[in-house]
């Protein structure tokens, strides 16, 4: 593996499909985004696991401190049901919050359902890793990173991953670069490498 190569963790939070009643589908739409929108090499630790607080939180430590993710991304339990537990469980294991990116998520989401305003993801750093709680539905997933377009493709809202890479570069991870057909990654000019 090179330095170049980021790591993602990509987290299913559910207790029926972590118990087999119904095939998960968070992980699947996470590997088939990411494998379209990232030139940069790449490499996943996928955990599917229940709604339970210790548990996410123990699996959050584990992907940022002993597996190195650069990014772990979270889907599922961020509602405001009693078992919706995963922004608890990240807020307890951060550093630091960082609390645009459920402001842009929830903006973003409200373009399509009004019960976006139910949603309660947030985004931190530990060490040198971004953790984000993303949707729970496939759909959802997309649209939050990827953005609003219009019927002709135009981008209208650009989606949060465009902040990403360069969040990645202030806290020591690897360079990432994006199709930009996808999305297009924002850095500030000082902080570009060519091509």
């Amino acid at each position: 593996m090179s330095d170049d190569t980021l790591r993602i963790g990509f987290v299913s939070i559910s207790d029926r499909a972590s118990t087999g009643v119904y095939e998960d589908k968070g992980i699947p739409a996470l590997k088939e985004w990411f494998a379209r929108a990232l030139v940069s090499p790449w490499e996943a630790e996928e955990r599917l696991i229940p709604d339970e607080r210790s548990v996410i939180e123990n699996t959050l430590v584990a992907l940022a401190d002993q597996f190195a993710c650069h990014l772990i991304v979270t889907t599922g339990g961020t509602g405001p049901a009693p078992r919706d537990v995963t922004p608890e469980a990240t807020l307890a294991i951060a550093e630091r919050e960082l609390p645009g990116f459920g402001e842009e998520m929830r903006r973003i989401s409200r373009h399509f359902v009004p019960t976006a305003i139910l949603s309660r993801q947030v985004a931190v750093v530990r060490g040198c890793s971004l953790i984000i709680n993303l949707p729970g539905q496939p759909k959802a997933i997309c649209e939050t990173l990827e953005g609003l377009r219009d019927a002709d493709g135009k981008l209208l809202v650009d989606g949060i991953f465009a902040a990403v890479p360069y969040c990645l570069d202030l806290i020591g991870g690897p360079y990432v670069q994006t199709h930009e057909a996808v999305v297009k990654a924002f850095r500030p000019k000082s902080a570009q490498r060519p091509a």
